[in-house]
């Protein structure tokens, strides 16, 4: 393994995140102190100030507001005169302005006297007067040869209530930022003396840390090689040196797994190798020890409450295998769970896992879901069985009649024709379920195609039931519920024609004396429904979505009576799927069925049409 450097270090990281840490801190520490000694010495110099302003303007005050005779001094030279007392090294100059005119009637500076008399232009002194309020701030005085902060402050002077005046004064604080200056300076220094006690400080806790972690850094390296007998030397019973004693337990527990290891390798190959649906995984006495998801699901069980249980039991084989039986079985095992309602198989396949030595470790056991492989083996077999039957009784028949016209009842002229009109609509019956049995192979194939072409369909529907009105020999009557707009849809006549056929046929057969046969053609956004309904006799609730398997009849006996093959409404269905439509019956005993179809229909295509 490559070794770190110096600045990539977690001993660098150490130092530098204490010092980082003391830096912020005194920072923080030297802001708030410096602001907070800045605020109260500028804070103390303005509350001195404004003492000796106060006394300034009460002495001011009565000057100006006091009568004076011929032989008195003036107004100015008195103003000068207290002036004069109240200059000091940190006050620059003192003006005292009048405030009716704004103009000065004096100053503390003797070289200035000239401007006493002068209209003042300071904004400061004009706002305090007006306002009457005390306005101050600090300035920078560029006049002299290195700029200075200087503290300006206008104060009014009241007389009666009113302002009558105001005093402008100029002090010096420079003295203030020279001091905070120097404390800056001090705590400068401070904070490097404290940032280089503290490197040294880090750099000394830095290796306490640090190497314990280097030698479960080197004792990694060895375990990775294979060397598991190397322990970490412990250095103290604080947190890292309960992760040296967690590590060398780690260690010697890792030896211990080694041990296993090619087991479990030889273990975990084959459960992939056969991982084709659900796979369970046991050990050597037959408990489960792993279950994947699809196996879990196929036996409706919970993955954590099967793990330690035995397989025979899980399986549901107690009472036919034992674990020793499982572990000799070549073939398949086949778990029937299918329901009265819902069929379900599953095939087990067995795989034992053993080492070299021939010592067996445990049983893999792989399930395949065959519900569908089965489900179409029992439907072939009912197929075939259906239609062997359907040509064993006309051929019977047929058999017994030339039987007896062979044996004479030829020359019997009543006899005879009954016989031979007999074989004969045997002979046709079998024609139509063979027709039947071809077009069902024929739509059942790959490659079964429909002719569509687009046709009106109330015009085409209104022709077929025409036919059936014109041949119909029963009193029956026809109800018509057909848009008289013209429907245009795509089909292949021929085989919605059949689909008619054969659902109209249905409802004559079963339609009583004086009935009614209602036809009905619903218009919807995507799809056109086609309706007929009967009279008769109706189909039970529990035979309703039955009634389009092949071969299924509701009353057999009648229905054969009636010359059905069973085969009419299977047709119909595939017919319908293979236009992209759904066929679906309704019906209520006692009172007649309706058979119901749909077809896709395109509104856009109608439109054009």
């Amino acid at each position: 393994m490559k070794k770190v450097g110096f600045f990539r270090s977690i001993h660098l990281k150490f130092v530098i995140i204490y010092v980082l840490l003391i830096l912020i801190a005194m920072q923080i520490i030297g802001v708030y102190f410096v602001r907070q000694l800045e605020d109260t010495l500028m804070t103390n110099y303005q509350n001195s100030l404004k003492q000796r302003v106060n006394m300034l303007v009460y002495d001011v005050e009565e000057e100006m507001v006091r009568e004076r005779g011929k032989e008195d001094p003036t107004r100015e030279e008195d103003i000068s005169d207290i002036l004069r007392d109240y200059v000091a090294k940190d006050i620059s100059e003192i003006r005292v302005i009048d405030g009716s005119n704004f103009r000065i009637i004096g100053i503390s500076d003797d070289s200035k006297q000239g401007v006493v008399g002068q209209r003042t232009t300071e904004l400061k002194i004009k706002r305090s007067i007006l306002l009457d309020k005390e306005e101050g701030s600090i300035q920078v005085d560029m006049q002299t040869n290195k700029p200075r902060r200087i503290w300006v402050q206008s104060t009014p002077i009241h007389s009666g209530g009113e302002v009558i005046g105001a005093i402008y004064l100029v002090a010096k604080v420079e003295n203030i930022f020279s001091q905070m200056k120097d404390i800056n300076r001090i705590l400068f220094t401070g904070t490097g003396i404290a940032l280089i006690l503290t490197a040294l400080l880090g750099i000394l806790l830095a290796r306490t840390i640090t190497r314990p972690i280097a030698d479960m850094k080197k004792q990694a390296l060895a375990m990775t090689r294979g060397n598991f007998s190397r322990k970490v030397k412990v250095y103290d019973q604080d947190e890292i040196g309960q992760l040296a004693m967690t590590f060398n337990d780690l260690t010697k527990k890792l030896q211990e797994a080694t041990a296993t290891t090619e087991g479990e390798k030889r273990k975990l190959s084959s459960v992939i190798s056969n991982m084709t649906d659900g796979v369970i995984a046991t050990d050597r006495k037959g408990k489960i020890i792993l279950i994947n998801e699809p196996a879990a699901n196929m036996l409706d069980v919970s993955r954590e409450t099967v793990l330690s249980e035995p397989i025979v039991s899980v399986l549901g084989l107690e009472e036919d295998y034992t674990l020793e039986d499982l572990l000799q079985e070549q073939e398949s095992v086949i778990l029937d769970y299918s329901t009265a309602t819902e069929p379900f198989v599953l095939r087990v396949n067995f795989s034992v896992i053993q080492k070299d030595s021939g010592f067996v470790n445990g049983l893999i056991a792989v399930l395949h879901d065959i519900t569908e492989q089965e489900k179409i083996d029992m439907e072939r077999r009912e197929f075939v069985a259906n239609v062997s039957h359907e040509l064993r009784t006309p051929l019977t028949t047929m058999r017994s009649y030339l039987e007896a016209l062979a044996d004479g009842a030829w020359k019997d002229e009543e006899i005879a024709p009954v016989f031979l009109q007999t074989t004969q609509t045997e002979t046709e019956r079998m024609i139509r379920l063979v027709n039947d049995l071809l077009q069902l192979s024929k739509m059942d194939s790959t490659d079964y195609r429909l002719s569509k072409e687009w046709v009106d369909f109330p015009i085409f529907f209104n022709r077929i039931i025409d036919r059936f009105e014109f041949t119909k020999n029963q009193n029956v009557t026809f109800i018509r519920k057909i848009p008289n707009d013209a429907i245009f849809v795509e089909i292949d006549e021929d085989k919605v024609t059949q689909v008619l056929d054969n659902i109209i046929s249905n409802a004559m057969k079963y339609s009583p004396e004086g009935g009614r046969i209602t036809f009905q053609v619903k218009q919807e956004e995507s799809k056109i429904t086609i309706s007929v309904s009967d009279e008769g006799v109706g189909i039970p609730k529990d035979n309703l979505t039955k009634i389009f398997d092949r071969f299924y009849r509701v009353d057999r006996a009648r229905s054969r009576k009636l010359g059905g093959t069973g085969l009419g409404l299977a047709i119909a269905k595939e017919m319908v799927t293979a236009h992209g439509g759904e066929i679906w019956a309704e019906s209520v005993e006692g009172k007649g069925t309706t058979i119901s179809f749909s077809l896709p229909y395109d509104a856009a295509e109608d439109d054009w049409s």
